[in-house]
């Protein structure tokens, strides 16, 4: 999720990015829409999975996990998402009391467990993914293949900026 501070930061730094052709009010005005559009998301995804007793933040978290080849630490998932540790250890806490998902020991560090999706993780997983793939074809209907293209291009582009920016700020 985007934070103001992210946003603030974005913007006082954007002339620093490579793009001779968008003014800092091009940027502001898009990164605008995209604060728009992850409420929207945020809204609907709620809305979506709310029969299953999930929330996006938690369906989130459960897709952080799933598309990993194996468990990790919940800062690796924070860093993976984007979001906060402390973030992600309140939503996995939550979890595990709901027997959704499970926490091992980590034989590399004594402190940070590994997190990992239960049976039943995987399974509502599956059910939110089974709501979500006629909602994501109606929006298909709206978006052309192109247009999604360039989206995620553009976007891509926009956090790797965002990433190297963070890197040369804390160095």
């Amino acid at each position: 999720m985007l934070s103001y501070a992210v946003w603030t930061f974005f913007c006082q730094h954007a002339v620093i990015i490579d793009m001779p052709d968008t003014s800092p009010e091009a940027m502001t005005e898009l990164i605008l829409r995209i604060f728009r559009a992850n409420g929207a998301l945020l809204a609907a995804g709620d809305r979506l999975v709310g029969e299953l007793d999930l929330t996006s933040a938690r369906w989130q978290l459960l897709g952080g996990i799933s598309e990993q080849d194996g468990p990790l630490t919940v800062s690796q998932l924070a860093r993976n998402m984007g979001v906060t540790r402390q973030a992600v250890q309140r939503i996995a806490n939550e979890l595990e009391k709901d027997g959704v998902v499970g926490f091992s020991a980590n034989p590399h560090h004594r402190r940070a467990q590994l997190i990992e999706l239960t049976e039943r993780g995987r399974d509502l997983f599956a059910r939110a993914m089974d709501i979500q793939r006629p909602w994501a074809e109606a929006l298909g209907r709206a978006v052309s293949s192109t247009q999604c293209a360039a989206a995620r291009e553009a976007l891509d582009t926009l956090l790797a900026a965002l990433r190297e920016m963070e890197a040369t700020s804390s160095s």
